[in-house]
């Protein structure tokens, strides 16, 4: 009896001698080692892009990101359909996510803790990997609408995003600019799509939506029932500008959408991508790269995601392993 104990004693420290020697390598799935030590302990085993709702091109551009992260580092990474930019934040304070989406915008509230981060407090878990596009705000209308002003949704059926999402953010700043509130709306919260499917069938009168222009949900619909997208008034992006100077002024170039001849004068803000900033330097490094060097295969954007262009409308830290590769590229 006394033996047998004895050898169940030796298998087991045998055993753990065995996980610790596991354990001591590359750290739980961080791809390829890392410099000075950089490598192993904070890396997960698998990684969550936060992305946005189908309808937009968070979520496109999110897959292709993937599959390129998970071959250059060999760590399983997967888009997740989220509600865009805010709730990507909170995945990102929650460790919910490793990579997210947000609109430049919403990622410099979160770090200071003000507008819709007010209650939650500073978000200071993550650091940029750098900028990707403009994202313009698209205000869409069916094409036989009679709205043909920002002024004329007053009254009217309205959805302003996702709750919490950029694009309510932005809602709300262009219709300060025309004297409304949301008050003056009937207001709804919907999803890129959802919005679209609504508008489609009748059930609503008009819809924000900030995304990379063309918006797939938008490309759809004008395919179906045309649409129309509402300009804002020269002295009125001016106004936006000088408040919120993330603001640029954006033109959408006519036949953006089959229904939509002429130039579109609005604004965007910047699309960026942001990282946990527990994640290894040698690990961002290979994401960063794999992104901006295989631009060619992403489905949308690809002209305008440039590594040149990464630091632009960057307000944030970026992560060192980010840093690390824009170095190496000459880009400041």
């Amino acid at each position: 009896m006394k033996k047998a104990k004895l050898m169940l004693a030796s298998i087991v420290m045998a055993s753990m001698a065995l996980l610790a020697a596991c354990g001591s390598g590359n750290g739980g799935g961080n791809a390829g080692g890392g410099e000075g030590g950089n490598a192993g302990s904070g890396d997960p085993s698998q990684m969550v892009i936060a992305t946005g709702g189908t309808g937009g091109t968070y979520y496109p551009l999110g897959g292709a990101m993937a599959e390129q992260i998970k071959e250059a580092t060999g760590i399983a990474t997967t888009a997740e359909v989220t509600g865009a930019s805010a709730e990507n934040m909170r995945l990102i304070k929650d460790g919910d996510a490793h990579i997210a989406f947000v609109q430049g915008d919403i990622a410099d509230y979160a770090s200071k803790g003000v507008n819709m981060f007010q209650e939650d407090g500073k978000i200071e878990n993550f650091q940029a990997l750098g900028a990707l596009y403009n994202e313009t705000v698209q205000i869409v209308v069916a094409a036989d609408s009679n709205i043909n002003s920002v002024a004329d949704l007053k009254g009217k059926r309205v959805s302003v995003g996702s709750p919490g999402s950029g694009t309510e953010a932005n809602a709300q700043q262009i219709l300060e600019a025309y004297g409304m509130t949301f008050e003056d709306l009937e207001l709804q919260r919907l999803s890129f799509s959802d919005s679209s499917k609504a508008i489609q069938d009748g059930q609503l009168d008009a819809a924000f939506q900030t995304a990379g222009a063309p918006t797939a949900a938008i490309t759809e619909l004008a395919a179906t029932k045309g649409v129309k997208v509402i300009p804002l008034d020269a002295d009125k992006i001016a106004s936006l500008i000088e408040k919120y100077p993330y603001y640029v002024e954006e033109t959408i170039p006519g036949n953006t959408y089959q229904t939509v001849p002429d130039d579109v004068k609005t604004v965007s803000v910047r699309a960026i991508l942001v990282v946990k900033s527990d994640l290894s330097e040698d690990l961002v490094y290979k994401a960063t790269k794999a992104i901006f060097e295989n631009t060619d295969k992403l489905p949308a954007k690809k002209e305008a995601i440039k590594a040149e262009n990464a630091l632009q409308g960057i307000s944030l830290p970026v992560h060192p392993g980010a840093q690390k590769y824009y170095d190496e590229k000459g880009v400041k």
